[in-house]
């Protein structure tokens, strides 16, 4: 008897496929998901600055953060703010704004109602949707410094890809020690631009140094440095 395989015979649909499916398929909705992901990478982003992070903040699971801030979250209530190590007295706050533009009105109804301000080392605003350059004007009059991110670019930590090279800031002692070492001036060190997706992701300023360590089986292990521009 010929074989079920040699008449090209196609075996029939697994019922429970399509359950299984449907088992691991994320029933929440994609802004409480947006919002999961992007707070977790500010999360990381914060604690590589130097501020303090508890743990539970960036082990929380989805379903976990789903139950702390609903299926809808009310931006509002994902802000954060939190002290630098270093500097305890001082912190820096991040505000997450919802889907609609923020025009030069609802900036300015974000900084009064900021309680505080000197006590604050930062300010990031993460945004939902679009700013215009009026907003943006009003956010870099404000006597701290202001940081916008969109909410896409936090979407994914870009300091953890496979291919990122390991980034380490130096302090002002280690950039005067290797600027001697070197025989160099901060202006003619290799640079990095101020908007840079990493220099951003770290909150850099102009004439920090960079230490950047690659480690491949393609280029080897050596080491490089950028100074902020």
């Amino acid at each position: 008897m010929a074989s079920r395989a040699g008449l090209g015979y196609v075996s029939p649909p697994n019922p429970n496929a399509n359950i299984c499916i449907l088992n691991k398929a994320d029933t929440g909705s994609p802004a409480s998901h947006r919002y999961f992901l992007a707070r977790r990478t500010v999360c990381e982003m914060l604690r590589d600055r130097g501020c303090v992070i508890d743990d539970s903040e960036l082990t929380r699971s989805l379903s976990e953060f789903r139950s702390v801030f609903g299926d809808q979250p009310d931006p509002e209530t994902l802000r954060i703010c939190v002290p630098l190590v270093s500097k305890p007295f001082k912190k820096v706050l991040v505000v997450f704004c919802g889907p609609e533009e923020i025009n030069k009105a609802k900036a300015k109804f974000i900084l009064l109602n900021i309680p505080n301000k000197e006590s604050l080392h930062r300010i990031i605003i993460v945004l939902g949707g679009k700013m215009n350059h009026f907003a943006r004007a009003e956010f870099e009059l404000c006597e701290v410094k202001v940081e916008v991110f969109p909410i896409t670019e936090l979407i994914v930590n870009i300091t953890k890809h496979v291919t990122m090279p390991k980034h380490e800031i130096l302090t002002t002692e280690e950039k005067e020690q290797l600027l001697v070492k070197l025989k160099l001036a901060d202006n003619k060190m290799p640079y990095m631009m101020e908007t840079d997706a990493i220099a951003r992701y770290y909150g850099l300023e102009k004439k920090q140094v960079v230490k950047i360590t690659y480690n491949s089986e393609i280029t080897g292990s050596f080491v490089t440095y950028r100074c902020v521009k």
